[in-house]
């Protein structure tokens, strides 16, 4: 089964690597990690770097396409038409196209969600709705073949549905145990719906540093004022 991961400098790398976590537990799974150029791509933290072997042209299907998200970056990528179109080839290939966190925003840019239902990271869902799509305040959403999960750890919990859809529960089960993926948090402040005023605003707060903590990695710090009135 081919497995496709798309990468981009600015990712937020958990958005990546946990889907991937499961899903190379698939029997026969063929998990391909592919960029614009072959190299490094950087995290939007700035401390990690993945190298990629493969590019987007020499990649024409998939079996499974994950788009991850990042902090600020997919906003660049989402102006990317080498990238929406490589995005659209692939997708007449898959079985599932899937995406991470703001991962969504590249495929509803690139016109597959349109009129579906789609979510997204808390802080930009809204912007799924500039480009067609039916933002839903949801962890996971499956319309058709098309799967969209919340922020980051989410990731983790698309993976673990898409196995079951494919492979069912017990081996499901199975990977979930060779993970040990157990939650447990301390608070129950990881849903935008639960969590109190005062820790949104200091998670903005937060998410704005490191908003442009990306923007600087990737040049674009003088556009900070226009992107960030985007994701409001």
């Amino acid at each position: 089964m081919k497995i496709v991961i798309y990468l981009y400098n600015g990712i937020t790398m958990l958005d990546a690597i946990g889907p991937y976590e499961v899903l190379r537990n698939i029997p026969d799974a063929d998990i391909c990690f592919v960029a614009e150029k072959i190299g490094e791509v950087q995290a939007d933290s700035g401390f990690i770097d993945i190298n990629v072997n493969h590019r987007i042209a020499d990649v024409h299907k998939a079996d499974i396409l994950v788009i991850p998200g990042s902090t600020i970056a997919f906003l660049e990528e989402m102006k990317k038409e080498t990238v929406l179109n490589w995005i659209r080839q692939i997708d007449k290939t898959t079985t599932w196209t899937t995406s991470v966190c703001s991962g969504s925003m590249l495929l509803a840019s690139a016109g597959l969600l349109t009129d579906l239902k789609a979510t997204s990271h808390w802080k930009p869902l809204n912007l799924l709705s500039k480009f067609g799509a039916v933002p839903t305040r949801e962890r996971i959403v499956e319309e058709g073949k098309y799967i969209t999960a919340a922020g980051v750890s989410a990731g983790i919990d698309m993976a673990l549905y898409l196995s079951n859809r494919i492979l069912g529960e017990n081996e499901t089960k199975a990977i979930q145990l060779i993970l040990e993926y157990d939650p447990q948090p301390m608070f129950e402040s990881g849903n935008y719906s639960t969590a109190d005023e005062k820790t949104i605003k200091t998670a903005e707060k937060k998410l704005a540093k490191d908003a442009k903590k990306g923007l600087g990695l990737l040049g674009m710090l003088k556009y900070s004022k226009s992107i960030f009135d985007m994701i409001k």
